[in-house]
Order: C-alpha cells, then sequence, then structure tokens
C-alpha cells in the first residue's frame, strides 16, 4: 500500500485490512509505503499528472522490492493519475475508481455528489463513474475542499462537520443527488453511512472490501 496521503486515512485502511483477515481467521500480509501528502497533493492541484504517476511509481517499486504482489493506493485523489500510472507499474493496481464505479452501478444510481478535494470534486471523480456527477457551486467546492483538508490536517470540528451534512442535504434537494460519494479517505473516519445523516457511498470501504477480495483469495 502507499500511504501518507494522508496518514489518518493509512491507519483507517490498515485497521479495515486487518479486521477483514481476522475474521477470516488469516494473518495479513502487507507492506506500507509512506508517501507524503504536502508533495503529493499540490501535484493533483497542479494537474502534473505525470509527476504524481512517477512519485507513486517510487513507492510502489519500494514495496516490490519486499515482495509485494499487487498495490493499492490508499486515498481518493492520487487516482486522478491511474491512467499515467499503470504503464509505470510491474504488478496489478487494485483501482478504487473502478470499484465505487462497480458500487454505484449496482445500487442502480445515475446521480450523484462528491465529497473531496478540488481535485476530486472538480474532476467529477475522474470521469470515470459513468453517472451524472453534480456540480456544487464553486463557493461549496471552496468549502468541501477546505473541510476535507481541516479533517486531514486534524482541524476540523463539529460545527464544520454539520455544515458538510446541511450542504449534502442541499446537494440531495436542490439538484437531486440521490447518494454523496465520501471521496475523501479522511472523512470515513468523521462521517459514514449510518450516521451521517444522508445516502452515500464511503469509496475507502468499497476499497478495502476490493483489496480484501483480492488479498483472501
Amino acid at each position: 500500500m502507499v500511504g501518507g496521503l494522508g496518514p489518518g486515512a493509512t491507519v483507517y485502511y490498515y485497521r479495515g485490512l486487518l479486521a477483514a483477515h481476522a475474521a477470516q481467521g488469516r494473518v495479513a500480509r502487507m507492506l506500507i509505503a509512506h508517501a507524503d501528502v504536502d508533495r503529493g497533493r499540490p501535484l493533483a492541484e497542479a494537474n502534473k499528472l505525470d509527476e504524481l504517476a512517477r512519485y507513486l511509481a517510487g513507492f510502489i517499486d519500494s514495496t516490490i522490492a519486499g515482495g509485494a504482489e499487487m498495490a493499492a493506493i490508499v486515498a481518493v485523489t492520487p487516482h486522478i493519475c491511474t491512467a499515467q500510472l499503470l504503464p509505470l507499474l510491474r504488478v496489478p493496481l487494485i483501482d478504487m475508481v473502478s470499484g465505487v464505479a462497480d458500487e454505484i452501478r449496482s445500487r442502480g444510481l445515475k446521480r450523484i455528489a462528491l465529497f473531496g478535494t478540488r481535485s476530486t470534486v472538480e474532476s467529477r471523480m475522474f470521469g470515470r463513474l459513468g453517472v451524472e456527477v453534480i456540480m456544487p457551486k464553486p463557493d461549496e467546492i471552496d468549502f468541501i475542499h477546505n473541510s476535507y483538508l481541516d479533517v486531514v490536517y486534524d482541524r476540523s470540528t463539529p460545527a464544520t462537520i454539520d455544515r458538510l451534512r446541511e450542504l449534502a442535504h442541499t446537494l440531495i434537494k436542490r439538484d437531486g443527488a440521490e447518494a454523496v460519494l465520501l471521496a475523501g479517505t479522511d472523512l470515513s473516519m468523521v462521517m459514514n453511512e449510518d450516521n451521517a445523516g444522508f445516502p452515500t457511498i464511503d469509496c475507502a470501504a468499497v476499497h478495502i472490501a476490493a483489496i480484501t477480495k483480492r488479498l483472501l483469495a
């Protein structure tokens, strides 16, 4: 796994994967390479996708040297460079976006909204979800982006999370969103499908399930 993008998300994945293995009486075999969110995120925001892909590929190569047979990037935004990254890899990549697209189809959703970084929201999850993705107003995108970074850097407050919930209801009522994707992995630590108060898909949970399926096959 390429972690560190941000660190809290890496812990969330680690715990989820350990629990999935324990439930089947198995012991996890994983390697985690720590990338720097303060280097990776600016590359994504500047649309320097080739440079971001090379940066991530270096970490994946280091895990291959340790015996890794497949790779996963445990954050949403870095998947923006998947097309550039895949030709650089010597092992399969367990792609989050493909798994989320499958989950959307399985639920029969046609119109969704995104909570995540500006890069993720404005890209409509990189144009790969296969459904209509609502574009919030510019000030709403700014709020979603800044609120997400507050979670990443441990600056978030209950009031901010409540405002995110209010915005989700606005996107549902005003724009017809059928669900909101938690498309920022750290958001999974402060809200989930049980406590969000609106229909949602936890992208990290979907990705963890896909990784688990491959590891325990």
